[in-house]
């Protein structure tokens, strides 16, 4: 049987009146190819349904990233059944994810019962937005205690979008009681604790999938 991977990207589209935002296409399109060269059976879903904005600044024309970039033309609206039938989840990043991944009941309800049946989830860049309000039954955060990586706050101080952010992502892991790790800006990074498999960057959305195949298989 091959494996089932349920990926779930942000439909938020703005960051300001003036700045566009969206998937980060690598962080899709990278995971969507190392995960179908495995053979495994992909879900796209994303949190609102339909077509998928892209961050303008991801765009990039690889004849390799075609049949992932088709995928998000009509995606599954994720719901609570999304919890049935799958071995991991993979959320990818974009800064549109620090808007409405925190904020998706469904979401932190499908990551809190994947949490629960020890099942993997992996994310990459931003994407660990949405682990951000996850706990377990019992209320601990799933990433207590966990090393996790993720888009670092030098990085958004970088790229002079802290200000404009509903919160600093690396800063608020470490609030919810994550080990957090990184390797220098813009580098290649990527954690497996467990489960749990988180990447820092667009850089590191091929280890981030690599990680995951290796929790799945291992």
């Amino acid at each position: 049987m091959s494996k089932k991977v349920l990926m779930v990207v942000t439909n938020h589209t703005e960051i300001t009146d003036d700045h566009k935002t969206g998937l980060w296409l690598e962080e899709f399109a990278v995971p969507y190819n190392v995960f179908k060269e495995k053979g495994y059976d992909l879900k796209i879903t994303s949190i609102e349904g339909g077509e998928v904005a892209l961050d303008p600044n991801s765009i990039e024309d690889r004849p390799e990233w075609k049949e992932a970039e088709e995928k998000l033309k009509d995606t599954q609206k994720l719901t609570k059944e999304d919890t049935e039938g799958f071995d991991a989840i993979f959320l990818p990043g974009g800064h549109g994810t620090m808007f409405d991944f925190p904020e998706s009941e469904t979401l932190q309800y499908v990551l809190q019962q994947f949490a629960e049946a020890d099942k993997v989830i992996g994310s990459v860049c931003h994407g660990p937005s949405g682990l951000v309000n996850v706990t377990y039954n019992d209320g601990t955060p799933l990433v207590k205690g966990k090393e996790v990586s993720a888009f670092t706050d030098s990085e958004e101080k970088e790229m002079q979008l802290d200000t404009h952010m509903p919160f600093m992502l690396e800063t608020k892991l470490r609030e919810k009681g994550a080990n957090f790790k990184h390797g220098e800006n813009w580098e290649d990074y990527a954690v497996r604790d467990g489960k749990l498999v988180t990447g820092q960057n667009p850089q590191s959305s091929r280890s981030s999938a690599e990680k995951v195949v290796e929790a799945l298989e291992n």
